[in-house]
């Protein structure tokens, strides 16, 4: 196991905070401050956040406890789970097996893992797994199905490939569609060792050895994680800890201090010391050119931020959660690393990047209502259920002549209509939904807010009044996963969905082929359906 350096010297202290607050003035500093501790209450966990500018650290604040038993601070040497941060890592590690021309990005996945997926005929590349292309299922996503809380067990990397191995199918065909998947970044980890015939912790370890960054590993057994860890903590009434038990690597589960990302900031930006292949470091900042989809690459998100260009990635494990913004045109990063359910790094560390480039509101970037008003509607043609193309539902109902909106794990919302085509929620005036007619003559609803990009959702067409509900009755088995699920109809549009005879669930058909059950859409076909939600779609499930 790699031995921690985490004892400061002198010298780094002091070069450490000879260059802290230079480049931004008090009054700046103040509302860094006021940002960075917001959801920082007395005797409480908190945060450790940074903002590197040219190679210098300009920025840093450190708030709240590590672990409120031993009443330990966050400091320089805390080590938090940066989880799905970490992302970056493994794809630097397969980009350092490119350069010694031991693999290629073009190469099939299976050249080394033969026995996945024998019926897909399309290649599945390495890059279609760095960049979330491959239609390959989440596996977090597939436990969930099973009804394995994942974080209450111990699995390895070696689990997951288990679990993957069953799989006869995928979300899509390769390069054709971008959907986020952990499985890629862990069967990327399982290639390393392959390659290089060292486990992925020995190959990393020595990676971050040579970037300078010594106080941060993977780590896959979690009985000997060493050093100061910030415990993550989430606040019912009183803060709550559990121990940490999962060994997967390579999506996440990374231990590291803000020192260590400061260094990693640095050596992004040009600067810094480091014996590995700064060019690699460069080129991992890059998009896959090769690929069509350019929003994701190496363990890294692209998007434009308040009209700025930025590269961005979050993290998040249960309460510990990890953000970083870097902005290439102001030669600037932003880190927020936390061990508190209360705090939101992803909103925070945005915050801070408002201040410190002098950004406005979000509603001044963002299209935040209709442009115009459309022809008017009435309110019954409105009514039924509308999704987006991820699955995402509203579902309008009328109760005693008020329209209300119903979204799943939300509570219900009354609208009263604001124009012609367009309505309100009552309370909350900003929230509109616009209802139009597409060029296929199906209505859909558009959402407007202050903090969020406008969204389209179609309505589901209508179910048969001939329709046959108990037809859909019975039980399905999907043989990836070895999930049973039983349909028995009650009522109306209405349904019992029990999983593996243990979990029951309200389903609601929605048309002739489609049901909502929580957070799962069901799309049937003749005696079989297919199960969609979060990053897992089509499952197939046979009725027996």
């Amino acid at each position: 196991m790699k031995a921690y350096l985490l004892i400061v010297t002198l010298f780094f202290i002091s070069s450490h905070y000879s260059f802290s607050q230079k480049g931004i003035s008090s009054q700046t500093k103040e509302k860094l401050n006021a940002i960075a501790t917001q959801d920082v209450p007395a005797r409480a966990p908190g945060i450790a956040t940074a903002i590197i500018q040219d190679g210098r650290l300009i920025y840093e604040k450190y708030a709240g406890y590590a672990d409120l038993t031993d009443s330990l601070f966050i400091d320089e040497s805390t080590r938090f789970n940066i989880a799905s941060n970490g992302k970056q890592f493994t794809a630097l590690a397969i980009l350092s097996l490119v350069d010694d021309n031991q693999i290629k990005l073009s190469d099939d996945i299976r050249k080394w893992f033969p026995v996945l997926y024998p019926n897909v005929k399309e290649q599945i590349t390495i890059q279609s797994l760095l960049n979330h292309t491959s239609g390959i299922r989440d596996c977090y996503d597939l436990l969930a199905l099973q009804g394995i809380t994942w974080w209450k067990i111990s699995l390895g990397n070696g689990d997951i490939l288990q679990l993957i191995e069953k799989q006869e199918e995928l979300n899509f065909l390769p390069d054709t569609q971008y959907l986020y998947s952990n499985t890629n970044y862990i069967l990327l980890a399982m290639l390393v060792e392959k390659v290089s015939e060292k486990t992925f912790i020995a190959f990393t370890n020595s990676m971050f050895d040579k970037l300078n960054m010594p106080n941060s590993s993977f780590e896959n057994d979690h009985t000997q994680i060493q050093g100061e860890l910030a415990r993550p903590y989430f606040n019912f009434d009183t803060w709550t800890t559990r121990d940490w038990t999962w060994d997967v690597v390579g999506d996440g589960n990374i231990f590291s201090t803000l020192p260590d990302q400061i260094q990693w900031e640095k050596l992004v930006q040009g600067y810094g010391e480091t014996s590995f292949n700064k060019k690699l470091i460069a080129q991992s900042q890059a998009v896959l050119e090769e690929s069509k989809f350019q929003n994701y690459g190496f363990g890294l998100e692209f998007s434009e931020y308040k009209g700025l260009s930025y590269t961005f990635h979050e993290g998040a494990t249960g309460a510990w959660k990890a953000t970083v913004l870097r902005f290439p045109e102001k030669q600037s990063s932003l880190i927020t690393l936390t061990n508190t359910g209360k705090s939101i790094p992803s909103i925070q560390t945005r915050q801070m990047a408002d201040v410190l480039f002098d950004l406005k509101a979000d509603e001044t970037y963002l299209v935040t209502k209709p442009a115009k008003t459309g022809s008017f509607i009435h309110e019954d043609e409105i009514l039924g259920t509308y999704l987006t193309h991820g699955n995402f539902a509203f579902t309008f109902k009328k109760i005693d002549n008020i329209i209300y909106l119903q979204r799943f794990g939300r509570n219900d919302v009354e609208l009263e209509r604001e124009a012609d085509n367009i309505f309100h929620q009552k309370f909350d005036p900003a929230f509109k939904q616009e209802f139009t007619v597409n060029s296929n003559g199906v209505v859909q609803v558009t959402a407007y807010y202050t903090n969020h990009s406008p969204y389209t959702l179609t309505k589901s067409s209508e179910i048969d009044s001939s329709f046959d509900f108990k037809g859909l009755d019975g039980t399905y088995q999907n043989a990836e996963t070895d999930v049973w699920i039983t349909l028995k109809h009650i009522e109306n549009a209405n349904y019992e969905v029990i999983f593996r005879d243990d979990t029951t669930k309200e389903g609601l058909l929605i048309s002739n082929s489609k049901m909502l059950v929580s957070s799962y859409v069901f799309e049937f076909k003749e005696n079989e359906f297919f199960l969609n939600g979060g990053r897992i779609e089509i499952v197939r499930f046979v009725r027996k």
